[in-house]
């Protein structure tokens, strides 16, 4: 049976508009690192890249080259962890410069995904489709621990005030969000779907 994140991975895809607190295991990602304003053509590129090798693992079982363990599956959103640049950081008055942004970009993999497999589909992806920013992708076990996420919808530029409201939900739970860095979780395609109609889970570690 083909797994599908949608409906075998709720809790960690489809939260709910209300902040919810939950425990992030470790998983796996193809990232890759960036600087600059997101509406750029730089940034497309690096989601590009990204995107060849989530496909070119998917579509492995057609190519006679699946690894072992391999199970049919929806490839995975793309996901966003945000930071400003240090520079940035030593004048923030709390007025975002999207030129300032800097990012990790990333795809999950399945489990059967290991280091072996990941260097081949980099290596065999650069052979068909060759790129400079394939030199730049890694593979990559990130575990978030515990976390707050809530669905936002709408324009990325009005996030503040869904992050305000998670942030209370962490005061009142005695929580203390670990760092102004947080991720991004894309369940829509902003260059088909309206501003306000895009759907992103939003998240932040606490302590």
């Amino acid at each position: 049976m083909k797994h599908q994140w949608r409906k075998d991975e709720k809790s960690l895809y489809l939260p709910p508009r209300k902040p919810q607190r939950l425990q992030v295991p470790a998983l796996k990602f193809f990232t890759i690192r960036g600087e600059g304003n997101p509406n750029g053509e730089d940034f497309e590129k690096h989601v590009g890249v990204l995107y060849s090798l989530a496909y070119a693992v998917k579509m492995s079982p057609k190519k006679g080259k699946a690894p072992e363990g391999y199970f049919d599956y929806t490839v995975y959103p793309l996901e966003g962890v945000w930071d400003i640049s240090e520079e940035a950081k030593k004048s923030w008055d709390g007025t975002l410069d999207k030129n300032s942004l800097v990012y990790t970009i990333m795809i999950r993999q399945p489990d059967f995904v290991n280091d072996e497999f990941a260097d081949f589909a980099i290596s065999n992806t650069m052979e068909k489709k060759p790129d400079s920013l394939l030199d730049k992708v890694r593979f990559e076990v990130i575990e978030e621990g515990d976390c707050i996420q809530m669905l936002h919808l709408g324009s990325y530029d009005d996030e503040p005030a869904t992050f305000e409201v998670m942030e209370r939900y962490a005061t009142e739970h005695g929580l203390q969000r670990v760092s102004k860095v947080h991720r991004e979780i894309y369940l829509s395609d902003a260059r088909r779907v309206a501003p306000e109609k895009l759907k992103t889970v939003l998240r932040f570690k606490v302590k």
